[in-house]
């Protein structure tokens, strides 16, 4: 491994700072979504602000690999999700996309047991709590959706579809496609 250029989808350049390899690396996220002074010392790394549903700067096949790591489930919603999958594996033969299962017991954002199984009151709740104390993490929150394993491996249809568990328990799905 060497050389690649990966395109990181909804990431920040800070991720790639101790990456074992020499790769060229895209990093794409929502304008303000993080600080492009992380990207200091990286010569290997370009930030560009921009939407990942709709990569339309980019031809088929730019890049080498496609990575997303649990982003998807940030886009706004099912219409959002699939173009999001869709420019994925339209910008690359190969890809990795990440997204947190329902199934595990610690929601991976909120950090509440079971937080997609709670009443609809009880987390209108917390939102409106959080929403005083931690405004722009509540907006985050408000903004994710789940996705069901069947409807994530129908976004990736040519992907082998990876269960990533902890304690046996389903903790996230990854949609793979090596080639």
């Amino acid at each position: 491994m060497g050389g690649e250029r990966i395109i990181d989808l909804g990431g920040t350049p800070h991720f790639w700072r101790n990456f074992p390899h020499k790769v060229h690396v895209t990093v794409v996220n929502l304008p303000g979504s993080f600080d492009p002074s992380q990207a200091d010392g990286l010569d290997n790394v370009v930030c560009l602000a921009g939407n990942a549903c709709n990569m339309s700067n980019f031809e088929d096949k730019s890049f080498d690999i496609c990575f997303s790591n649990s982003v998807i489930e940030h886009v706004g919603g099912p219409p959002n999700e699939r173009a999001f999958a869709g420019e994925a594996r339209r910008l690359s033969e190969r890809y990795w996309v990440q997204t947190p299962s329902i199934w595990f017991p610690v929601e991976a954002h909120t950090y509440v047991p079971f937080w997609w199984f709670l009443p609809a009151p009880v987390k209108r709740f917390l939102r409106n709590r959080w929403s005083r104390i931690l405004p722009e993490w509540n907006e985050m929150i408000e903004g994710t959706t789940v996705i069901l394993y069947k409807d994530f491996a129908r976004m990736f249809p040519d992907a082998e579809i990876w269960t990533e568990r902890f304690l046996l328990l389903p903790k996230s799905y990854v949609a793979f496609r090596k080639q």
